[in-house]
């Protein structure tokens, strides 16, 4: 049993979940791998010690900051969004969970601020990204060992770096890995308005492919189409326009899509399957309606579809850093030739963070809401 001080001292080991240790005045194994012979710099963090609603949980706390060893890096944080994945490890329904208590947030941009004698990839002025989730990013600086971060270019926008390394990268794979698509074929996909269904709309416009970009009916429903289209889709259309018989003659002028991306699953789900052509495949990334993909028989045998499933995290899992970083790199020169942006975003305190929670979890919200330090 350690004994410990009130205060919380972070550091995240490489490749591991980062956790939250015991700051000065403890006594066990880990105390010993902190300096202690400089005043210990006070950071503010978002944190929670338990699962539930992330507007009651999270708390804003003075956590204190690890000594830089010999591989790490001190980074000062810029800027990090708020994702769906965010609040459902908050929750507590996501399939990787940190050890609690812990640092909200997967994702974001951060300065080197200083380096450790043994690191020769970066250096203080970089900036850089998480190269896997659970680093913990709602927070004004951290220690990170070297491997768990990416260095991105500093001369992209702000807002593209800190959304840089989840959604755009799911709907590049997507695109890419599923089927062999020639520019000309078509896509379609639901939750079009989400983070990486403004990524899908961009990088396929980038690669010559159509988008039918499906979202739910709202008050706003032109002024949302008018801006999906302001970014490269060819057709916006609800839920409800979907299910109508006349679907049957949207194709005589585009060809039926291959492929299907699918982030809500229900019924929405079966409608995307009854769109594609035959031997398509429908790639399933999220689950917003909660609610079973349910594919009826005859589609699967008199049009032989095929159903998979994508998660980013596994993908990394199962690919080199290298083509990681690979993957980071194409995408930056996309945003550079200016053919991916930022999703539309709310610049949000650090301090305001219950108002930046609340409103990403609000319906019909189309605004990522992005913490800054």
């Amino acid at each position: 049993m350690w004994v410990c001080s009130t205060l919380w001292r972070v550091r995240t080991p490489a490749r591991q979940w980062r956790g939250l240790l015991p700051a000065s005045g403890c006594h066990g194994p880990a105390a010993s791998s902190y300096s202690a012979s400089a005043e210990p710099a006070r950071v503010r963090a978002l944190v929670y010690g338990h699962h539930g609603d992330p507007a009651k949980v999270v708390e804003l706390k003075n956590l204190e900051l690890a000594a830089v060893g010999g591989s790490d890096v001190r980074v000062k944080m810029l800027a990090a969004p708020i994702n769906p994945s965010d609040i459902n490890m908050i929750q507590g329904n996501y399939r990787l969970l940190p050890e609690l208590p812990a640092v909200g947030g997967n994702e974001g941009v951060a300065q080197v601020v200083a380096v450790g004698s043994n690191v020769t990839g970066l250096k203080p002025g970089d900036w850089v990204i998480p190269a896997n989730a659970g680093l913990g990013t709602w927070r004004t600086e951290a220690v990170f060992s070297e491997e768990a971060l990416i260095q991105v270019p500093s001369d992209i926008p702000l807002q593209s770096a800190a959304t840089l390394g989840v959604n755009p990268c799911t709907a590049y794979r997507m695109l890419m890995d599923f089927e062999q698509l020639q520019p000309g074929d078509s896509v379609i996909q639901n939750a079009s308005n989400s983070g990486v269904g403004q990524a899908v709309i961009q990088i396929a416009a980038a690669l010559g492919l159509r988008t039918i970009n499906v979202v739910r009916d709202r008050p706003d429903i032109q002024k949302l189409s008018d801006r999906l289209k302001s970014l490269g889709a060819e057709h916006v259309i609800t839920e409800e326009e979907l299910r109508r018989p006349k679907m049957k003659n949207f194709f005589k002028d585009m060809p039926q899509p291959r492929l299907a991306l699918n982030c809500v699953g229900g019924k929405s789900s079966t409608e995307l399957l009854r769109q594609l052509a035959r031997g398509g495949t429908m790639v399933t990334y999220g689950g917003m309606a909660k609610q079973p993909v349910v594919a009826s028989v005859s589609l699967l045998i008199f049009k032989d579809l095929k159903l998979r499933g994508f998660w980013l995290s596994q993908w990394k899992k199962d690919h080199s850093p290298d083509q990681f970083k690979e993957l980071i790199l194409t995408l930056c020169d996309l945003i550079r030739r200016g053919q991916l942006t930022a999703p539309a975003c709310s610049q949000v305190p650090l301090q305001d963070y219950q108002s930046a929670l609340e409103a990403s979890m609000k319906p019909f919200i189309s605004s990522k809401q992005i913490l800054t330090m």
